[in-house]
Parts: structure tokens; C-alpha cells; sequence
């Protein structure tokens, strides 16, 4: 169902995002974002102007990962920033380098990456980056997937996995906490 008829309106600022995934010749996957924030009138920057739809930010940030996702490469660009130094913060998106996705992985990378080590519009990428992570690599990996550890994970983290819901009564019904089915007539 599509959100409500919006009241009348202008739009002034956009931020796109997009991430792909991709698997490698080597058997590594790459995880590739780019975010842009465009604006629908010129802005006077300290050292350009940004026309009406030009980057304002775009930034750029590649995962290399394996199938265990520990990240065995990490790379970010600054293509367009508000200030000439911007590009100085992507440097520090190397250190992602031996971080495992999984549980801590965000709060890791934060530690890493925060304050002026960083750069606050890639770091914004890197949880998106890990859950796109997951979702390449759901499928890919070679070894079978835990249902147990999925299931341990997936749990209560949202309202398809509630642990009174539909979804875990039929998936994973020994940690089903709903009410019994009705038995049908």
C-alpha cells in the first residue's frame, strides 16, 4: 500500500543510496555503495558551487569479503564533498581490514572509524553495507547455511521474525511462542 497523498510541496534535498553486491572470479565478494546528496538549487560551498542536482557528497565504499564475511579489503573515495579536506577522512576505511560482519561488527567499526578518523557520510554506509553483506552472500556460500544459528539470530529482530508470528510458527516452530492453531474443521 503506498504512503498517503503527501500535501502540497517542493523537494530541496535528495540522498540516494545505492549498494550492490557482487561475487568475485576469485571466489572473494565485493560490496560496492554509493551515497549522493544532491540539492534542487545552488549552493555556495567554501571551495565550489554545487548546481542544482550536482553532488553535493557522493562517496564511495567497496567491502572485499569471504565467505566467513571477515572483510579482507576495504576501500572508500570521496568523489564530492562540502570542503576540499573531505577526501581526507576515506583513508581510514582501510582499517575495516580483518573485521568479521556479524555480532559487534557496527560497534567495531565505529571504534575504528569515529570522529575525525572518519568520515561521517561513509560510516553511515557501513551498517547498511554489512546487512547487504548477508543478503549476497544468503545463497552463495558454499557450506550450508545453520538454520539453528539463523534462527538465533533472526528471532524477535523484526515484525516478520516475531516469535509469536506466522513466519517462526511455520520456519522454526520449536521456538514458536504464539497461541496453538486452530485445528481446521
Amino acid at each position: 500500500m503506498p504512503l498517503s497523498e503527501p500535501a502540497p510541496r517542493q523537494r530541496l534535498h535528495r540522498r540516494a543510496i545505492t549498494i550492490d553486491g557482487y561475487r568475485r572470479d576469485d571466489g572473494l565478494f565485493d560490496i560496492e555503495a554509493e551515497l549522493a546528496d544532491t540539492k534542487t538549487y545552488t549552493l555556495k560551498l567554501e571551495h565550489r558551487t554545487a548546481e542544482p542536482g550536482e553532488p553535493l557528497h557522493r562517496m564511495r565504499l567497496r567491502l572485499t569479503v569471504d565467505e566467513d564475511m571477515t572483510i579482507h579489503a576495504a576501500e572508500a573515495e570521496t568523489e564530492a564533498g562540502p570542503y576540499a579536506v573531505c577526501g581526507g577522512g576515506a583513508v581510514s576505511f582501510a582499517s575495516l581490514a580483518g573485521l568479521r560482519i556479524g555480532p559487534g561488527f557496527v560497534r567495531e567499526a565505529m571504534a575504528r572509524l569515529g570522529g575525525p578518523a572518519g568520515c561521517t557520510h561513509i560510516r553511515e554506509l557501513v551498517q547498511q553495507m554489512g546487512t547487504v553483506v548477508i543478503q549476497t552472500l544468503f545463497g552463495q556460500r558454499a557450506r550450508p547455511i545453520d538454520e539453528q544459528k539463523m534462527a538465533a539470530r533472526m528471532l524477535n529482530s523484526c515484525h516478520a521474525f516475531a516469535a509469536d508470528g506466522p513466519v517462526v510458527r511455520r520456519r522454526w516452530p520449536h521456538l514458536y511462542t504464539g497461541a496453538a492453531p486452530v485445528a481446521a474443521d
